[in-house]
């Protein structure tokens, strides 16, 4: 019995030691595998890239606009007064001098019918004064205070003329009348709107540029425009601008002359407008979709000897593809326009296409 026990005890200590020495040499290994093994470096991302160069493009600019007419306005009496004569034959032309409107003035023709017998008085009386000045009848005195009466009495009757004169409504200019507002013995104010005047004869378009393109518009430039409902496109060359550009949108106010206007064209209705600018034949056009947005500007990858370097760029027009570049890029340089998201500064890229 004790001889089983004794041997029992040999065996769990070799047991033990062989556990032991596995251990070890186990360990042993694993260090030497990973001392001498070495991770091979990841493989060059493959990308496709494009290379700059000049494109010649023609930028065109939409923009929303309106008809006017060459003059328009609202005709309103000077003075407060009854209608005695209206004369306003709604969507006709008139000369420009026409008698449109009359206000009652009996009571100043009253005044000018006193003022003229009173002038018939005084010029008989320094008539007489006249003559009675050269046998030394009067003196000059009298003489000259008779020939002041005669001068008053003008001055007088200029200002009952010049108040008759304002109870007539006559057209500032040649034009086709509006709506009439009033009628024939209302009482109306210098507030009241009698009807309108408009001069189509020659028609202009109104309409607001960015102030980015200002310096692009010049005095001159042919446009085009069309019509809501209508698919005739007509034309029409810029005449005149502001003198400066607007706080509250930041644009410059345009009027257009219309060129071959007809009857369909209306004042107060709205345009389509086509401003095309002058080709640019050195302009850098990229994809679209090699340009990456950042917080503050955009930026693209190129593609120097073979690593990866990202640039800070400015764009001006684009179309459904592509993207100009006004600043960051030079003819000739290589931008990569796949893998975008994964590249880092100085990765390597392998270039697999070459989209030019």
């Amino acid at each position: 019995m004790q001889e089983k026990k004794y041997m029992h005890s040999i065996y769990q200590i070799c047991f033990g030691v062989f556990f032991i020495s596995l251990i070890v040499s186990c360990s042993d290994n694993k260090k030497k595998i990973t001392a001498d093994t070495k991770i091979p470096p990841p493989p060059p991302l493959q990308a496709e890239v494009f290379i700059v160069k000049t494109k010649t493009i023609s930028e065109k600019l939409e923009l929303p606009g309106t008809i006017i007419a060459n003059e328009s306005t609202d005709l309103h009496p000077e003075i407060s007064g009854r209608l005695t004569y209206l004369n306003i034959s709604e969507g006709k032309t008139i000369a420009k001098g026409t008698l449109i409107a009359k206000i009652f003035d009996g009571d100043l023709v009253a005044q000018l019918n006193k003022l003229k017998v009173q002038l018939n008085v005084a010029e008989q009386t320094t008539s007489r004064y006249a003559e009675l000045l050269k046998i030394n009848g009067v003196s000059q005195q009298e003489f000259d205070l008779s020939q002041l009466q005669i001068n008053n009495i003008k001055a007088d009757m200029a200002i009952v003329r010049s108040n008759i004169q304002r109870t007539e409504l006559r057209a500032p200019f040649s034009g086709t009348l509006g709506l009439k507002m009033v009628s024939s013995g209302a009482y109306i104010t210098p507030a009241s709107v009698v009807t309108s005047i408009r001069d189509n004869q020659q028609l202009k378009i109104e309409f607001n540029v960015p102030e980015r393109y200002i310096e692009k518009i010049r005095i001159g430039q042919i446009l085009d425009f069309t019509t809501v409902g209508m698919n005739k496109k007509y034309q029409a060359t810029i005449d005149a601008s502001e003198f400066g550009v607007t706080e509250e949108n930041r644009s410059l106010k345009i009027h257009a002359n219309v060129i071959n206007g007809d009857k369909d064209l209306l004042p107060g209705a709205f345009v389509g407008i086509s401003v095309r600018f002058d080709p640019d034949t050195t302009a850098l056009m990229i994809p679209s979709q090699a340009v990456l947005p950042q917080a503050r500007g955009k930026k693209v990858a190129r593609l120097i000897n073979g690593s990866v370097a990202f640039s800070n760029v400015e764009t001006g027009m684009r179309d459904s593809a592509m993207v100009q570049i006004t600043s960051g890029l030079s003819v000739g340089d290589t931008i990569i326009l796949t893998g975008l998201m994964g590249l880092k500064p100085d990765t390597k890229v392998n270039v697999s296409i070459i989209n030019e």
